[in-house]
């Protein structure tokens, strides 16, 4: 399409409307800024809302050294043009802003900038997009669209809402967690893991043989501490595909669900995670059904949701086709999965085979973390004072659970215990 002449165009002139001049007085000195470093000029494109993506690429490239990305110049000088980052080996780093500088990629002759723009009523942050031709800006999106993908599987994304937006960091998966060391029924595992791998074996070869729609939702719910989380963990370690964890909280909004299911529906196949599905704000709900019901926001997209307090999610969300397909409830360990999970920690060295069958029947109706305790209170009693009191360490935890579930923490002979 030909390029129209605009009506207004930008000078000096400060008689054209001030908030005009401030925002074009930014945009003009990039474009000088571009044209003195490349020697052409670039077309200024409109970045979109979904552009989050580009420039979260982008940050993985300054992270990562990229050669095929170069800073040309910061935009405003008494600005910061570089970042402090802490590394979870507790080490500080410093790397260029995103913000206020100015990004080259020499390959697709294409630019971004996201700029800090201030005006007399409010000071806001615009990205922008600047390119050769219409063809070279395609062909720069599609790529690093690829290039996202390809970095969101050395870990887990983890979305946040926040009253700022949306908030995205990238967690590596310290621990792999092999299946077999998931402690679910047999016929659960079964049936979650067939279903995982069918979906991203052979590009969903599967659907398309069956004539089976390309997506799938399941649905976790059951007591917290029983391997829920550990379950997500062990899949997303086990495909190659991208991992999304979504955090709903007070600020999740149409907005944020919007910007969401657009990135992750770009990203497909992959797997969205829905921690605490139940606490989505009633305010947000009909917007997430919608999206969930859309023509082509899952197509690819495996999606988990988790909750604890399932008798709180909204009927809607099971009772139709297309939202979740399954629902698995994640139980309270038996005798034969309380036995295996303190065998492995190693609770036998410090029991006989009599003490510790008798502390898998004691601890009937713990969760997998509550055994995870009782461990850690024998490891303690043995290591300071040898003999251990099996009763005494179980009956702890189970008024400890019992309070913390009842909020029962004023009565006398609780806060002697606790020290307060």
């Amino acid at each position: 399409m030909a390029k129209k002449q605009a009506l207004i165009k930008f000078t000096t002139n400060r008689n054209i409307h001030p908030h005009y001049y401030d925002y074009a007085t930014a945009v003009q000195h990039v474009k000088n800024i571009l044209k003195q470093k490349i020697g052409t000029e670039l077309n200024l494109y409109h970045a979109g809302e979904d552009v989050h993506t580009l420039f979260e690429t982008m940050h993985d490239m300054i992270n990562e050294n990229d050669v095929d990305v170069e800073i040309l110049s910061s935009v405003y000088d008494n600005v910061s043009a570089s970042t402090i980052k802490f590394t979870i080996e507790k080490n500080y780093y410093v790397i260029p802003s995103i913000s206020n500088n100015v990004y080259y990629f020499r390959k697709y002759d294409v630019a971004m900038v996201r700029m800090p723009i201030y005006q007399n009523h409010e000071d806001f942050e615009e990205d922008f997009i600047f390119a050769k031709n219409d063809e070279s800006l395609i062909r720069f999106i599609n790529e690093m669209i690829a290039m996202q993908r390809q970095s969101m599987m050395k870990g887990i994304t983890v979305f946040t809402d926040t009253d700022e937006g949306v908030v995205r960091h990238r967690e590596k998966i310290t621990q792999q967690i092999p299946r077999e060391e998931v402690l679910l029924s047999e016929h659960i595992k079964r049936d979650i893991f067939r279903a995982i791998d069918e979906f991203f074996l052979k590009s969903g070869e599967f659907f398309k043989q069956y004539n089976i729609p390309y997506k799938r939702g399941i649905l976790l719910y059951g007591n917290p501490g029983n391997g829920k989380t550990t379950l997500v963990k062990s899949i997303a370690g086990s495909v190659a595909a991208p991992i999304v964890y979504w955090q709903i909280t007070e600020n999740t909004s149409s907005y944020s669900i919007q910007e969401i299911f657009e990135t992750v529906t770009k990203m497909a196949p992959m797997i969205l995670v829905i921690e605490d599905i139940e606490s989505m704000p009633d305010y947000a709900r009909s917007a997430f059904l919608n999206a969930l019901d859309g023509a082509t926001s899952k197509e690819g997209i495996f999606l988990i949701g988790t909750t604890n307090y399932p008798e709180r999610i909204d009927p809607a969300l099971i009772n139709r086709a297309g939202r979740f397909d399954r629902a698995y409830e994640i139980k309270q360990p038996d005798e034969s999965l309380r036995c295996l999970y303190l065998e492995k920690k190693g609770i036998k060295q410090f029991l006989d085979e009599e003490r510790f069958l008798y502390l898998v029947d004691k601890t009937k109706g713990l969760s997998i973390a509550q055994l995870n305790e009782v461990y850690m209170s024998i490891a303690l009693q043995w290591h300071y004072e040898e003999p251990i009191d099996i009763d005494q360490i179980v009956q702890d935890l189970l008024e400890n659970h019992r309070r913390t579930v009842k909020q029962e923490w004023d009565s006398d002979d609780y806060v002697k215990k606790v020290g307060f």
